[in-house]
Order: structure tokens, then sequence, then C-alpha cells
């Protein structure tokens, strides 16, 4: 009988493990931890704890403005919305300048990096520039950047069409001028920004820019707006503003002095017309001048504005206002006899003369054979105090007020500081200096019956209060001298205009450059149309004409007869003279210098 092998280790291990004792009671796998452990543990726990609760009360409650406001400046968005600026007109309603709809093209760089490049390259193509430009322009650690301004809408709407990502489009308005070049010296232009830079877009800004708005949108991150939050402001538009300037006497003038600056191969020219009845200008133009509309080649000669900007010694043209004032205080009456031979006068050191003997001249015969000699002894019979308040109350040296940037001052000496001799060539016009406009200004009171009215760029619509500076009957008495400087006898007969009595007086002068006098010259002449019932006063200026004439008869005179005539038939002016042939003498008088 087989054995069966003893089970006693087996039973004792099963014995014990239902008694309850543990595997690890074993000395060999039991573990033994120390008590400080267990609770560094639980204090760590408990930190960890206290600084999520602190940390959470600090974003939740400290730091709520500043992450909202962070949080905004990821999806929210202050556009702003462009005003419209106003219009400009003449007076009779054209438009002169109007803003147009265009858009500007700008970037989110790190946005635009990874477009295709062929699309990128089409990019550059509609934005009319290279390559290597628009990635340029990318290579921006900004967030945001433009790329083009016053980009045409249909140029916007094939880069729109493109669909690359961060490429976005944003409204703004670009100035378009109708006119062109014939308005530029006088509407001016706007920069990128719509703002004025010269013209009455700039002396009219305020007036005419209105106020932007704004608005909260959120945008997504491809720069869509998919929610409008609120509107911060309302945009208001810039109120349109009526010039004085009529359209049609703006085109004559201009036209016939461009034809003049060619004809006379001069380096520039001006001219301005002016109402008499309201003191409002009629047109300005100036040579050379630009085109608003594409300002991209420009030179400072173009931008001038010579009319307002630039002065000039008047010559001849400042000898009525000399000879009115002695007549006016009652020294000399249109019949006072001056001796002017031998052509020659000397005063102190200096000699001073006219460009022809003439002998004995009444002071009307002065003006119209325009005597330096003549005009230099009515001039010495006076104060140098009445003199120079003559000429400043009708705005020489002074600041002018007409609205308009740029306009400057002139030059006129302190009257206590001439000598006779200086004192006898301001009476003619030399050693003073003025700006065209402000010669016409000043003729006024010729045209006006003695009185001088402010000049206004801007439509007027009631009769201006003049202030008086010489009688009625000087006034009327000048006419009939300025007259006689147009008739066969006198310095300007090419200024006569068929059907019409005008007057007015020519000027030529020599011009200065590094403090003394160079063989250039300025020819003017300042006229009045018509003499029976003034209405215009039109001064025109031609700077160094240089084919073979330099006198402002023959150079500046037919500028103002033509203008003249052709202005009084646009404005329905009824003709005052049966006179329709001119009479030109074969050989003009030439005016003293």
């Amino acid at each position: 009988m087989t054995r069966m092998p003893p089970r006693t280790n087996l039973t004792n291990g099963r014995v014990a493990a239902s008694k309850g004792v543990a595997f690890s009671s074993n000395p060999i796998l039991q573990v033994k931890l120390p008590a400080w452990r267990s609770r560094f543990v639980l204090f760590v726990m408990f930190a960890a704890f206290v600084t999520l609760v602190a940390r959470a009360f600090w974003l939740q409650g400290v730091s709520t403005d500043f992450l909202q406001k962070q949080g905004a400046s990821r999806y929210a968005r202050t556009l702003e919305l462009p005003a419209t600026r106003g219009k400009i007109t003449d007076r009779n309603g054209q438009v002169l300048a109007s803003s147009v709809p265009v858009k500007a093209i700008w970037a989110i760089p790190d946005d635009v990096q990874s477009a295709p490049p062929e699309k990128l390259r089409e990019l550059a193509r509609l934005l009319e520039m290279s390559d290597a430009d628009l990635r340029k322009k990318l290579d921006s650690d900004r967030s945001f950047v433009y790329l083009k301004r016053q980009v045409e809408q249909e140029t916007s709407d094939k880069i729109v069409k493109l669909g690359i990502a961060g490429i976005e489009t944003r409204k703004e308005y670009k100035r378009f001028y109708p006119e062109g070049e014939v308005m530029a010296h006088v509407v001016g232009f706007t920069n990128v920004e719509d703002a004025g830079q010269d013209g009455m877009e700039l002396g009219a800004q305020k007036t005419l820019a209105g106020m932007t708005g704004s608005r909260r949108v959120i945008k997504d991150r491809l720069g869509r707006v998919v929610e409008d939050i609120e509107s911060i402001r309302e945009p208001h538009d810039g109120r349109d503003l009526t010039l004085s300037i009529d359209s049609k006497i703006q085109y004559i003038a201009f036209t016939q002095l461009k034809e003049a600056v060619e004809k006379h191969k001069a380096k520039a020219g001006g001219i301005i017309v002016v109402d008499a009845k309201t003191g409002e200008v009629l047109a300005l133009a100036n040579m050379p001048t630009y085109n608003p509309n594409n300002r991209s080649v420009l030179t400072g000669a173009q931008l001038r504005n010579r009319v307002v900007t630039d002065t000039f010694e008047p010559g001849s043209t400042l000898k009525p206002f000399t000879v009115a004032l002695s007549l006016d205080t009652h020294r000399v009456t249109p019949s006072t006899v001056f001796q002017t031979s031998p052509g020659k006068m000397t005063i102190g050191t200096a000699t001073i003369g006219d460009s022809h003997a003439h002998g004995p001249l009444t002071v009307a015969q002065i003006i119209e054979k325009s005597s330096n000699i003549g005009t230099a002894k009515i001039a010495l019979q006076m104060p140098p105090e009445e003199m120079w308040e003559m000429f400043t109350t009708v705005g020489f040296g002074q600041q002018p007020k007409y609205g308009f940037p740029g306009a400057v001052a002139g030059r006129v000496r302190p009257y206590k500081s001439w000598r006779p001799i200086e004192q006898a060539t301001m009476s003619y016009g030399h050693g003073i200096s003025v700006s065209l406009i402000q010669l016409a200004h000043a003729y006024l009171i010729f045209a006006r019956n003695g009185d001088i009215i402010p000049l206004s760029f801007t439509k007027v619509n009631d009769s201006p209060i003049g202030q008086r500076v010489i009688s009625e009957n000087t006034a009327l008495q000048m006419r009939r001298m300025l007259e006689t400087v147009v008739a066969p006898g006198g310095t300007a007969p090419q200024a006569q205009v068929p059907g019409y009595r005008v007057g007015g007086k020519t000027g030529t002068a020599y011009k200065i450059e590094g403090g003394k006098y160079v063989r250039k010259y300025v020819a003017s002449f300042s006229g009045i149309a018509p003499m029976s019932d003034p209405r215009l006063i039109i001064a025109v200026m031609i700077d160094e004409p240089s084919n073979g004439q330099h006198y402002g008869g023959p150079v500046a005179g037919p500028v103002f007869a033509n203008v003249a005539a052709n202005a009084l038939r646009a404005l329905n002016v009824p003709p005052d003279s049966s006179v329709t042939n001119i009479i030109i003498p074969k050989e003009p008088l030439e005016e003293s210098m």
C-alpha cells in the first residue's frame, strides 16, 4: 500500500491565513514609514489648495478689468466711421471739389505670410508695386500695416476676391477736382488723410472736414465682423463751401494768362479779377500751375500762389495813390502843371529820370505819360506821414485778412526813416513791395468812389460797408485820368476794350536779387472796367518777360483787355461806349521806370 507525502506545512499556512495574519507580517516584506512624511504631504496639498483659491480670487476679483481688456483686445475692435468732406462749389453751384469713396488696403502681416506665392504676386500687381516692396511691407512685427491708400473701388474688389487671409479694406475718401489746373491755386488740395494742404481746402479746413465717428465691433480670427457692440460716436459730414469764384471768368483769366506767359517767354505770371461792388474775388490764376488730381511730380514753382504769396515792386501802378492823396488834400488839381524837363532830377546824391523828356505836364498828363519826375515833385510837397497813412490804409504793408492761407503783408518802411530820395521813389512804386492781390484790393478806392471794402473768397450775400479813404470827387477825377492811360497817347493803348470805357495804370519794375537791382523785369497792369459804372478790377503781373518786350503796356495790357471784354459779356454788363475800333499807335509811349 502506497503512502501519501506529509502535508503539514501547507496545512499550517492555510490555518495562519484563516486566522487573519497579513502577508506583510513577514519581516522581509514589511515597510515602515515615518509619521512626518504623511503630515508633509497633507501640508503640501493644503498649501496648493490655498494657492489655487488665492489665484482664483485674484483673477476673478482683483484682475477682472485687466483680463477683460486683454480679452477684448483680441476680439473687439473700434472701427472709425469716416465723415464725408464738404463739397466746394463756385458762386453758381458748379462743383470744384468733391469726395469720392475709395478703399485703404491694410494687412495683418502674421496672417498674410502663409498666403500662396502666386496670390501675393497678384496682390502686388494690383497694388502697382513690386513683389519685393510688398514683402518688405509685410515683413513687419506690427499687427497692422497699410499697403496702399486711396485705392479705386474696382481694384479693391479684385483684391478682396483673391481671398488672402489677413488682407483687409477700410473705407475712406479721395478728393476729386473737376476743373483741374484751372482752379488749382484757388481750391488747393488735400493729403491722403483728406486734410486740406493748400488753397481754400486749407483755409476752410474746419468747415469742410466734419467729424469722424466710431463704433465697437467683435471680429473673428479672420478679421470678419461677427457682432456690432455699440456706436460710440456718429460721424458728422463737413459743410459745403460756396466760393465767390465764377468758373466762366476763371477759365477766361487762366487761358489769357497762360497765352501771355508763353508768348513773352516769361518765368511766371498771375492775374486776379475782383467784383468792385462786393469785393468778391471772381477769378485768380497763376502760371506755372499743376493738376491737383495728379500730384506725383510737383515743384515749388508750380505750387506757389504768386497772386497771394509773392511780393514785387509795383512800379508806376502806385502813382495813382500819390496823385489821389495830393488831389484829396487840395495841394494840386488835375490841371496843375509841373516842369519835368530835362527828364532828369537829382535828389541828394541820387538821380531819377523819365524814359522820355516830356517838358511841362499837368497832373492828368503825369498819370497819362507815367512821369516819374512829375510824381516825385507831387510827393515831395507832402509830409511822409501822410503818404505812409495813405499806403497803409489801402492795405500796403499790412497783414491781409482774406481768409486765404499764405497771404503776405508786403513792405512799407516806417515814414520816420524816409529820406527825400526814398519818399520820391516810393511815390512811383520803388522801395516798396506789394502782392498782386493787395494791388487789386487797393484799386477799389478808385472804382468805389473813394471807399474800400474787404475782399472775400466766399460768396457775399449782403453788400459790405466801406471805409472812406478819399473823397468821391477825387475818385472820379482819378478814373478820368486812368482812362487816358489806355488812350492812344497813354502808355497802354493795348488795354482798350471795344464797346467799353476802361482805364488803369501800367507798371514796370526791375527785380531785386541779392539785395541789388538786376536787369530782369516785372510787367504789370491794374485796371477798372467799365469806367461809367465800375464793376471789375483786374490786376495782371508777368514775371520776367524775355521775348523782346518788358513794359507793362504791351505785355500785361492785352491780358487785361481780353479778360475784361469776355468777363463783362459773361456778366451781361451793358456796353458804355460806341467805340468799336481799337487805335494803337505804331510806337506807343513807354512808361518811366
